[in-house]
């Protein structure tokens, strides 16, 4: 055991980092180079529009959640916004909370004359300016639950909502935001990424984020900016325990006998149990870290092609979804009931046999 005093531990010390930086000049040059780069990237991801006056904001699906959140914190920093209701009650009670200024549009974004007449009403607020932001957020969730529950009915009517009610929005809105060099925010998810759970859902977020890339590319030569938002679990009307629960006892009531004794009769039960558990515990309350993400996407001078927003989107979703398929299979497997009637059903016929 050697001894050393302050002085002579000092010197080792420095002997030791000189060392490092003579032996291992790459790994030094490395290090340095990495912390560089994310420094100019953070500065670069700081900079931020300054004068957001007169820069009109249209938003889909303002009802509640993210959109009406997102409406009243654009407004109040002085952007000219646009807030799309599904329902005059929606309307109505986002009108409350705000000042004249704020505009609101009845929007069904399955109906081809609604969309037609919102750009209409855009184009004559915008005028000769254009269209700064288009924020796509309106969606739905259910029904969802396990493929063979579903019909095409069940798979339409989140996809018309979801993809193909975003397309032709985007599609029918794209003269004005080229007007205006605008931004496009697209709201996906973590399920566009990592699908799980049957149903139209994670079918129409991974055609957000595939119609998004495309979107992107095509319109860089417009001046015309692309982002996409992935949220993990947050409590919004999209997550309400109840409405899913009344759709999958829907779901379930109508199956035939033979797909119900498949799955069991005890496997309902424990699929609501997993969705109560997963909703309480994976759900945030804070939608302001989805609305954070739009935000940035819109006033950021430099915005990111993709936000991640929640920590179980960033720390467990989103690295899951690069991770090989058959871990991916198995984490998810261990979060979801298995069918136990399948199993009685082969026993049965083997001892027939």
């Amino acid at each position: 055991m050697v001894l050393y005093t302050g002085e002579e531990e000092e010197e080792d010390y420095l002997y030791r980092f000189r060392e490092l930086w003579i032996v291992h000049p790459a790994l030094m040059g490395t290090l340095t180079s990495v912390v560089f780069l994310f420094v100019c990237w953070t500065i670069r991801d700081n900079l931020k529009v300054r004068d957001v006056r007169g820069k009109y904001v249209f938003i889909t699906g303002c009802d509640s959640g993210f959109g009406n959140l997102l409406a009243q914190r654009l407004h109040r920093k002085g952007f000219d916004v646009i807030a799309a209701c599904l329902t005059e009650k929606g309307s109505d009670d986002l009108k409350a909370c705000t000042c004249p200024t704020l505009k609101t549009v009845l929007l069904n974004v399955t109906n081809p004359k609604s969309i037609d007449n919102a750009v209409t009403f855009v184009a004559e607020e915008t005028g000769s300016k254009g269209l700064y932001g288009l924020v796509n957020n309106a969606g739905r969730a259910t029904p969802i639950g396990p493929t063979d529950w579903l019909d095409m009915e069940d798979f339409h009517r989140v996809l018309d909502v979801n993809l193909i009610g975003l397309i032709e929005v985007t599609i029918k809105f794209l003269p004005l935001l080229k007007k205006g060099q605008g931004r496009i925010v697209n709201v996906a998810s973590v399920m566009g990424r990592l699908a799980f759970g049957g149903g139209g859902y994670s079918l129409s977020k991974c055609g957000v984020e595939s119609f998004s890339d495309s979107l992107r590319r095509d319109m860089q030569h417009f001046g015309v900016k692309v982002s996409i938002i992935e949220p993990g679990f947050f409590k919004t009307g999209v997550t309400s325990l109840e409405i899913i629960e009344k759709d999958l006892q829907r779901l379930w009531n109508r199956l035939c006998p033979e797909v119900r004794f498949a799955y069991g009769d005890k496997y309902f039960d424990n699929y609501l149990k997993v969705q109560r558990l997963s909703m309480k515990t994976l759900c945030s309350s804070d939608i302001s870290k989805v609305t954070n993400c739009m935000e940035h996407a819109l006033t950021a001078i430099y915005p990111r092609t993709r936000y991640g927003a929640g920590w179980d989107a960033k720390l467990f979703w989103l690295p899951l979804s690069y991770a090989p398929a058959i871990v991916a299979d198995v984490m998810l497997q261990m979060l979801l009931p298995r069918p136990i009637g399948i199993k009685k059903a082969v026993a049965k016929n083997q001892v027939d046999v």
